[in-house]
């Protein structure tokens, strides 16, 4: 069982940045394919950016693409979401979430484990 927590969230302004993380415990975590998600109240989770287990493939929603950096640090068993140029419609609770394949990594219901999300406002 891997338990995942995000942390970083918090209110930011309109072209502000700010660095999400996600800590994993409990299972093996470099060979877990790491996924970002964002959600609103009364919408779909939204596929963000996602990471393969060697650091060698990364994706991203066309939507943050070129202002969101996924990586992350398999010896400290931690996947980063560096957010810049925010923009009011960036606003969620972002979650990551693990898995152990690649397919059809946009659909959260392939992923098997979440954490409980994190807050992110961008103020206008």
């Amino acid at each position: 069982q891997v338990q995942l927590v995000e942390s970083g969230g918090g209110v930011v302004q309109t072209g502000g940045s700010l660095r999400l993380s996600c800590a994993a415990s409990g299972g093996t975590f470099r060979t877990y394919f790491m996924g970002w998600f964002r959600q609103v109240p009364g919408k779909e989770r939204e596929f963000v950016a996602a990471i393969s287990w060697n650091v060698g493939s990364t994706y991203y929603a066309d939507s943050v693409k070129g202002r969101f950096t996924i990586s992350r640090d398999n010896a400290e068993n931690t996947v980063y979401l560096r957010m810049s140029s925010l923009k009011p419609e960036d606003t969620a609770v972002y979650s990551c979430a693990a898995r152990s394949s690649t397919y059809r990594y946009t659909e959260p219901g392939n992923y098997d484990y979440w954490g409980q999300g994190t807050q992110v406002t961008v103020s206008s």
